[in-house]
């Protein structure tokens, strides 16, 4: 591994590791040199992506593990840092199915359960997470805890009621933790992307959204595209590379803030 790679030497801890977006930040990780734990629910998926990066030359290890058990993730947690001697960062991209929470409906369709989704999955997670992991940086006086939102965090597109809500959360809590724990050297960053084109939670919401206004899912892509400034919709990929920026030392004057990666699709 190449010594000069930004992560190298890091250990970093990657829930969701299955999804595409988990994938993509470990496999990042990776090259950067971190040592990633993959942890996911579904076993085919996380092995899989786990050897992605052993195929070529990363240090990984898969674990199946459901990030909404506090005790499982707890104990998880501990064996890692037994194993290692510590973590230096943490990320989760733990979430529902975007057809469980009514992405693309209108806010006065929604019931409550599927209001609740992202509030009881994606906000208690990242909870769950980064409070077991930071009761141990907080005592090596270092890590990096890196939260994932996206746009509807700031209103700017139709059909995102639920998810906008937990997402305006969880920025809110990445301040929040910030002042808590970063007074003893342990850094709460959250990256904010627009909406990941390659994505499973994407793709359902544009699956659901041309069956209702009769877009083609070319059509639909070119929308959200024309959302940002650039022009040009986000991949898995470019929030890996943000990611891995603020997982890194070259962020290190970086915490109780959110990095606009939107393309300009919300303005701060």
């Amino acid at each position: 591994m190449n010594q000069s790679s930004i992560l190298h030497g890091k250990r970093a801890i990657v829930f969701g590791a299955g999804g595409s977006v988990g994938a993509a930040v470990a496999k990042e990780f990776a090259t950067q040199g971190a040592e990633v734990f993959m942890a996911g629910r579904t076993q085919g998926s996380v092995d899989e992506a786990a050897r992605q990066i052993l195929r070529t030359g990363g240090m990984a290890h898969a674990a199946v593990l459901d990030a909404l058990d506090e005790a499982a993730v707890e104990s998880y947690i501990s064996g890692i840092v037994n194993q290692t001697g510590g973590i230096d960062i943490v990320f989760n991209a733990v979430g529902p199915q975007a057809r469980e929470y009514g992405n693309g409906k209108n806010a006065l369709e929604i019931d409550i359960e599927e209001f609740m989704v992202p509030v009881t999955t994606v906000l208690k997670s990242q909870f769950i997470t980064a409070r077991a992991c930071a009761r141990h940086m907080v005592k090596q006086r270092s890590g990096v805890i890196i939260f994932l939102t996206g746009g509807p965090a700031r209103a700017h597109v139709e059909g995102t009621t639920a998810i906008g809500a937990a997402f305006g959360a969880i920025e809110s809590h990445t301040r929040n933790l910030a002042l808590d724990i970063s007074p003893a050297g342990v850094r709460v960053v959250c990256v904010r992307s627009s909406a990941m084109t390659d994505s499973r939670t994407i793709r359902q919401t544009i699956e659901a959204m041309i069956s209702k206004i009769g877009m083609t899912k070319d059509q639909m892509a070119a929308r959200l595209a024309g959302l940002t400034m650039l022009k040009v919709s986000a991949s898995v990929s470019d929030t890996a590379r943000v990611a891995t920026f603020l997982a890194s030392d070259h962020a290190h004057m970086m915490t109780g803030t959110v990095l606009n990666s939107t393309g300009g699709a919300v303005a701060d």
